[in-house]
């Protein structure tokens, strides 16, 4: 590896994970030198942290799951592990929109399955008949498709009613994505594999509440994972305190050129190094530079734009991966002003209820210290692919709009302690049906290209932990 350059284009989450493990994998040596690329004045992407007075609002997202590996180990071996915290137990629990109003997700369903049949049967979100249709899913045979989408799969297996009213607001919260297209193979494949197990996702959630019901039973280390934080964690300072750490360390340890856009990437052939390939990037206002490996930790249509002249194919590729463009209004009130108890960590509203918001988080409930006691903080999302036009409105619009949601919703009165809108273009990667099929082809074509390798979240997982795996791997795949 003597001498060996590695460009990093991308200074987001993805970025900086990969900057960062080159630095852990390499340590000091000084014949490994990397470069970070971001084309704005600020590494971190869409992370941030605001204090606006005695509020802590996440511009981003809030907290990560902790079943994944990837962000609960970075935050480890960033030394923030004291940082985390957990949600708060008192309000664990979703509501979704029911007829206008807001109504208790049912007890054990699991996004996609229910695992107990008591809260399926007294719930009001279902008819007599859809409640009938989704408990009778044991009766259903094995699906064989190599990959279908969210909808199908739900309507095959619980039924129309259980797609409209749970399933859909619940996964679309996510992905902001419509059910139509989804993938079920890129996004939640689990469920089909409890499919092909059992037969049935209500047998897989009762085999699974079993062995949990086992394992409880026995002596167990909780510190070596993030079953001691739930399911989610986030950081006491807000996702920011991840972004500065990051930062830290990648400063500390490659050279970093923000505010450097980059144009292009071509292939090099270097006849004194014993012809080994290499990559130049073309720089916007600075002169190319060379390097041996290269991790592109970019949205997938910038991915596209840079590799056009590396190689056609992938280029295509990419390009075809499409993307939602969705808002965040952010809104403080006083818990007087709210008819509404606000008793869970937030709601989820189907696309069947045809109002103007996807969801609503009560981020002040999931983790208090985020707000004054008296006082919530909530962060109302819009627009997504099902509703991309209200995106385009302008920021007063949407805050307005939000307004009036949330007084029709919840019985929000008066103006809030302060409003502002977070807007994220083109920023979440639709992972449609055939999506796998196209990463496979898309890995196909980078493998004809030694050293290039792709982080973000536009191939393999949209979440937290999986933008910070992905740029993990990347760089221990260049370093190979």
């Amino acid at each position: 590896m003597a001498g060996r350059r590695i460009a990093v284009i991308g200074g987001g989450l993805s970025g900086l994970a990969a900057a960062h493990r080159l630095i852990e994998l390499t340590g000091e040596a000084a014949s490994v030198e990397t470069t970070l690329f971001e084309a704005s004045p600020r590494l971190g992407g869409i992370v941030g942290t605001l204090q606006i007075g005695d509020y802590l609002v996440d511009t981003g997202a809030d907290s990560f799951l902790t079943n994944k590996p990837g962000a609960v180990g970075l935050c480890k071996r960033l030394g923030l592990e004291h940082r985390l915290v957990a949600t708060d137990p008192r309000y664990r629990g979703a509501h979704v929109l029911y007829d206008g109003r807001p109504v208790r997700v049912p007890d054990g369903f699991q996004l996609v399955s229910p695992s107990a049949v008591w809260p399926m049967v007294t719930t009001p979100l279902l008819s007599p008949w859809g409640k009938l249709r989704m408990l009778m899913e044991c009766l259903v045979p094995r699906g064989h498709f190599a990959d279908e989408s969210l909808a199908h799969f739900v309507r095959r297996r619980l039924g129309r009613e259980a797609l409209d009213r749970l399933v859909q607001p619940l996964v679309g919260g996510i992905y902001t994505s419509d059910p139509e297209k989804l993938s079920m193979a890129a996004t939640i494949p689990r469920f089909l594999e409890m499919e092909a197990e059992y037969g049935s996702l209500i047998r897989a959630a009762f085999a699974q509440k079993k062995r949990d019901k086992q394992a409880a039973s026995k002596p167990s280390d909780t510190t070596s994972s993030g079953a001691r934080y739930g399911l989610f964690a986030a950081l006491a300072g807000g996702m920011e305190e991840l972004a500065a750490a990051l930062r830290s360390r990648v400063e500390a340890g490659c050279r970093v050129r923000k505010e450097t856009p980059v144009i292009s990437i071509h292939a090099t052939n270097d006849a004194a190094n014993n012809g080994r390939t290499g990559y130049r990037i073309s720089l916007k206002n600075a002169p190319d530079e060379d390097f041996d490996a290269v991790i592109v930790a970019t949205t997938a249509h910038q991915a596209s734009r840079l590799l056009s002249g590396l190689n056609v194919t992938m280029s295509s590729e990419l390009q075809g991966i499409e993307y939602a463009s969705s808002a965040i209004v952010v809104s403080a009130h006083k818990l007087s002003n709210v008819r509404h108890p606000l008793n869970s960590f937030g709601l989820v509203v189907p696309h069947c209820e045809r109002r103007r918001i996807l969801a609503t988080s009560f981020s002040s409930r999931k983790f208090p210290v985020r707000a004054p006691a008296d006082s919530v903080l909530m962060r109302t999302f819009v627009g997504g692919a099902m509703q991309p036009e209200l995106y385009d409105l302008e920021d007063d619009q949407l805050k307005q709009l939000v307004s009036e949601e949330l007084r029709d919703i919840f019985g929000v009165q008066g103006a809030p302690e302060f409003a502002l809108v977070v807007r994220y273009p083109r920023a979440m990667p639709q992972y449609h049906v055939g999506h796998l099929d196209r990463v496979a082809r898309i890995d196909a074509q980078a493998s004809l290209h030694p050293g290039l390798a792709f982080a973000g979240n536009a191939l393999r997982g949209v979440g937290v932990p999986d933008a910070i795996s992905s740029g993990e791997s990347a760089a221990e795949s260049v370093l190979k």
